[in-house]
C-alpha cells in the first residue's frame, strides 16, 4: 500500500516521467521480493539497515553493476525518506547505507568529421522518411536535446525564423534551445512534405510513415541506423548525439555554464564530465603531434 502511495506521489506531485516511475517501481519490487525471501511475513516498512545491506551484497554477488546498485539504493533512500516525512516510519533505515564506488566512465561521442560526413553526404533519401530522418539527426546534433524532448515537440514549438525550439525537459522544466542556421532548411523541407502528406497531423512535429506521432523506439532506430554508416563506436543512440553536441561545443571554446543551460542540466556537476572527455581528446592529440610524447 505504501509503495503505491509513494509511486502516486512521484506521478502527481513530483511529475516524474513514466520511464522514471517504472524504474522506481521495479527497484522497490525487487527489494520487496528479496525481503520476503529473508523475513517471514515481510513488510517493506519494517526493513532495517542490515536487510538493506544484505540485499546490496546479494546484488553485487549476482554481478549487478555498481551503477545499477547505486540507482537501487537511491530508490530506497527516496522511498524511506518519503515514508519518514509522511510519519509512517520514525527512522530511515538507509541513513547509513554507503553506495559502492563506481569507475568513472567517460561519455562516448561521434567525431566531428564523422558527423560532417553523415550530414553533408548522400546518406538520406529524398522521400518522407529520408527527410524526416535527416531532420531528426540534425536536430539532435544541432541542439543537444534529449530523446524524450524530441518526441514531445509540438509543431508550434519550433520557430524556424528565430532558429529556436522550445522543449520540456526533466521535471517538466521548459527551456528554449537554439539550433544552427543550416538545420532550418532541413526542417523546412521535412515540414513541407509532412504537411502535404498528413495535413490533419498538425500537433506533433515528428511523425511515423503513417502520420502517427513518432515514438522513442522509432527515433532510436533512426539514429542507430544512420550513425552506423559513419562510426564504429559501440553506443549509437540519441544520447550519443547529445554527448557529441556538448563535447564539440566545449572543444571549440564554449563556456561550461552556457553548455549546462543548453543541455538543461540542474547543476554544473553533470556537465563537467565533458571537460574530462575534452581533456582525453587533447592528450590524444598531444601524443600524436608532439615529437617527444
Amino acid at each position: 500500500m505504501n509503495v503505491e502511495l509513494f509511486l502516486s506521489y512521484l506521478t502527481y506531485e513530483k511529475r516524474y516521467s513514466t520511464h522514471t516511475i517504472t524504474a522506481y517501481e521495479n527497484d522497490l519490487g525487487q527489494f520487496v521480493l528479496f525481503g520476503k525471501q529473508v523475513v517471514e511475513d515481510f513488510h517493506v516498512e519494517q526493513a532495517d539497515y542490515h536487510l538493506i545491506r544484505q540485499w546490496i551484497v546479494s546484488l553485487m554477488n549476482e554481478g549487478t553493476k555498481a551503477r545499477s546498485v547505486n540507482r537501487k539504493i537511491s530508490t530506497l533512500k527516496t522511498f524511506y525518506k518519503f515514508l519518514q516525512r509522511e510519519g509512517i516510519i520514525t527512522k530511515n533505515p538507509t541513513d547509513h547505507v554507503i553506495k559502492p564506488k563506481m569507475a568513472k566512465k567517460l561519455p562516448e561521442f561521434v567525431q566531428e568529421k564523422e558527423m560532417n560526413l553523415l550530414l553533408d553526404g548522400r546518406y538520406f533519401t529524398d522521400d518522407f522518411e529520408g527527410l524526416r530522418d535527416k531532420a531528426v539527426v540534425s536536430l539532435f546534433y544541432g541542439s543537444g536535446i534529449r530523446l524524450s524532448e524530441l518526441v514531445e515537440i509540438r509543431y508550434p514549438e519550433l520557430n524556424l525564423a528565430d532558429k529556436v525550439v522550445k522543449v520540456k525537459g526533466k521535471r517538466n522544466k521548459e527551456r528554449i534551445v537554439p539550433f544552427p542556421t543550416e538545420i532550418s532548411s532541413v526542417l523546412s523541407g521535412y515540414i513541407r512534405l509532412r504537411n502535404e502528406l498528413f495535413p490533419e497531423s498538425l500537433n506533433y512535429l515528428f511523425l511515423t510513415g503513417t502520420g502517427e506521432p513518432a515514438y522513442n523506439k522509432l527515433i532510436y532506430r533512426i539514429v542507430r541506423k544512420h550513425l552506423s554508416l559513419v562510426t564504429t563506436i559501440d553506443q549509437r543512440s540519441p544520447h550519443i548525439l547529445r554527448h557529441s553536441y556538448a563535447t564539440h561545443l566545449l572543444n571549440r571554446g564554449a563556456d561550461l555554464n552556457a553548455i549546462k543551460e543548453l543541455l538543461g542540466h540542474a547543476n554544473l556537476a553533470a556537465t563537467q564530465v565533458y571537460t574530462h572527455t575534452s581533456f582525453e581528446q587533447l592528450k590524444k592529440v598531444y601524443k600524436q603531434a608532439h615529437p617527444r610524447a
